[in-house]
């Protein structure tokens, strides 16, 4: 499946980079998951310009599960994004391994990037790669942690990326073994006068 391919591409984020203090915070381990109690659900909002390959999915819902595995029927993670566009289940995921919601939050917003600035996705997440491991900065605000990175502020391509480097990626965070409360991923106006791109998860 096409989406499990590109989220494995994503899993390279967790390679042999030297992690920052914030991308510690984002990649902490929080696994073992323990689901039973029901599944854990994200509001999804997602705002943007139409266009070839991208339109923006508004709003929904993604959802972490347990369910069995199709393979051997030992426990396992699935995702299920739900909106009025798509339905459509991600996985499975191990019980034991990284953060399904944060795999799925980073590849949305590289193929929508890439979808909007007719970039190329593996350059977009080795970008993303290195800044969420390498950069970044921890805010306090509000009495919440907060992870924030400019993968592309900086990058000497910056000029062909249509808007894309003022993006942002904003992580609210609370006990590290606990999920991350909110994801958003944002820019400013993109080129020739087309609304920013919005992208954000907030668990419910």
């Amino acid at each position: 499946m096409k989406v499990l391919q590109a989220l494995a591409l994503i899993g390279l984020l967790a390679g042999p980079l030297a992690a920052s203090e914030a991308g510690d915070l984002v990649f902490a381990e929080r696994g073992p998951w323990d689901l039973s109690q029901g599944p854990l659900v994200w509001t999804l909002r997602q705002t943007g310009p139409e266009a070839e390959g991208f339109a923006p999915a508004g709003a929904g819902t993604v959802t972490l599960a347990a369910v069995p595995d199709a393979a051997d029927g030992q426990p396992a993670l699935e995702l299920t994004e739900q909106t009025a566009r798509i339905t459509r289940r991600i996985g499975p995921f191990p019980v034991s391994g990284g953060d399904p919601a944060l795999i799925f939050f980073l590849e949305t917003t590289a193929r929508d990037m890439a979808a909007l600035t007719g970039g190329s996705p593996f350059y977009i997440r080795n970008r993303l790669k290195d800044a969420l491991f390498r950069g970044g900065e921890v805010r306090r605000e509000g009495g919440a942690t907060v992870a924030v990175f400019a993968p592309f502020a900086q990058d000497e391509n910056r000029g062909r990326m249509a808007g894309f480097d003022t993006l942002e990626l904003r992580f609210t965070l609370g006990d590290p073994k606990r999920p991350i409360r909110r994801m958003q991923a944002g820019t400013g106006p993109l080129a020739g006068g087309r609304p920013a791109y919005h992208s954000e998860m907030v668990l419910k």
